[in-house]
């Protein structure tokens, strides 16, 4: 069954696909796919292409982003989110712990003068920067 979208614009998710967000809304830590597959067999994911299916459409409609320099997923904590929207994390270099940062504006600015000095255009971004986090500094 094709997902259908609803007029007030929530997404319909499929079984797989409710069940992988689920886990993600969970997890303390990105995610790779098959550790996805392996928590979720017991709840009928056998296969990889299940699970790539899926984040591929959760990504799509902006519930997940894809973490890049892991290969590994987080579920999306903005509800505003879509699949052309900027992205950018911090990532402790130390417990792995991954925070979505919401205010882009600042770091949009600041790409977009990078993009116009070298006479391009800034399309999209995936920005990752590793820190030490608050826990991890004590």
């Amino acid at each position: 069954m094709k997902n259908k979208q609803l007029t007030n614009k929530k997404e319909i998710l499929t079984k797989n696909q409710e069940i992988v967000l689920k886990l993600l809304e969970k997890s303390n830590e990105p995610l790779k796919a098959y550790s996805i597959l392996f928590n979720l067999s017991e709840q009928g994911v056998k296969a990889p292409l299940q699970v790539y299916r899926a984040l591929d459409r959760l990504i799509e409609i902006g519930k997940v982003h894809k973490i890049e320099s892991k290969n590994a997923f987080v579920a999306c904590i903005n509800s505003n989110c879509t699949a052309n929207s900027n992205a950018a994390f911090t990532i402790c270099e130390d417990c792995d712990a991954v925070s979505e940062i919401h205010d882009n504006k600042e770091i949009l600015k600041n790409l977009n003068y990078l993009a116009n000095r070298e006479k391009s255009k800034l399309n999209k971004y995936n920005l990752e920067l590793y820190i030490t986090c608050k826990n991890c500094l004590k």
